[in-house]
């Protein structure tokens, strides 16, 4: 099992969605193992394959907070057929990368999404045409009030691609705003890495916007050219490989969130 997901974990520790983009290039192995189970573990949830708890790479159990992540998880294990493709194991590579790489270094993971507050998507504009300016407003404008209004993050906005420099305030306002816990934070820059948008990932977290709306939201210029020009089938089958890590890491936020609302 480690070989599966071992180049993955080799990634650097602040990039959970490297991780992922790198598993998918793991050649497909032979299932080796009959049944895959959930049983109850210290700090959480391990998944078993045949009894025996799965690790990572370096010999770390995974350990899941929720147990319903967790029956996710081990239902991804048993869904395989006679091999096993870790391209239909979006939650096992987030599982995988967060355990290796994220945990013990939440610090670190946090700065690196951090980072995209500074360039985020909703910050640039199109100048025109009219019907795309007003979509994008539309979808993107209502994170935006919210960061100023309810986290005291003032963004400036531009049009074109030329780079702005964000306030200090802002940026620490919106840093503020993040999760501590790892897998959270592991999720976050998932989406964030997805989406292109840091803002739309904290909105998503703290249910300003779902997750239809979060995905609608950071395609608004693609969707605008799809509808122009029609449908491009190659970059259609890349976003649709895109969606399932996204959903899968909405899947893991949910989860998290449900777990700290039903407490101990």
């Amino acid at each position: 099992m480690r070989e599966l997901f071992e180049e993955a974990a080799g990634q650097a520790p602040h990039d959970p969605q490297a991780s992922i983009r790198q598993a998918a290039r793991t050649p497909q192995r032979k299932r080796f193992y009959k049944e895959a189970g959930v049983t109850e573990a210290e700090g959480g949830f391990a998944i078993t394959l045949d009894g025996k708890p799965i690790r990572t790479p370096s010999g770390r159990q995974v350990i899941i907070p929720s147990r319903a992540l967790a029956a996710a998880v081990a239902a991804e294990w048993a869904a395989q057929g006679e091999t096993i493709d870790p391209m239909t194991m979006a939650l096992t590579r987030i599982a995988n990368s967060v355990v290796e790489g994220v945990v013990g270094r939440v610090e670190l993971v946090a700065e690196d999404l951090a980072k995209y507050f500074e360039s985020d998507l909703l910050f640039y504009r199109a100048g025109h045409p009219e019907g795309l300016v007003a979509r994008e407003g539309a979808h993107w404008d209502p994170v935006l009030f919210w960061a100023a209004e309810t986290l005291g993050a003032h963004f400036i906005l531009s049009e074109g691609v030329m780079h702005v420099k964000q306030p200090d305030e802002a940026l620490k306002a919106a840093r503020s705003a993040l999760p501590e816990d790892a897998w959270s934070v592991a999720a976050l820059h998932v989406v964030t890495t997805l989406t292109g948008s840091a803002l739309l990932a904290l909105a998503l977290a703290h249910g300003v916007r779902d997750a239809g709306q979060v995905w609608t939201a950071a395609h608004v210029d693609e969707d605008w050219n799809i509808e122009k020009w029609g449908v491009d089938e190659e970059a259609a089958a890349r976003r649709a490989a895109r969606l399932k890590d996204f959903q899968a890491a909405v899947t893991v936020l949910a989860a998290v969130k449900a777990q700290a609302d039903e407490g101990p």
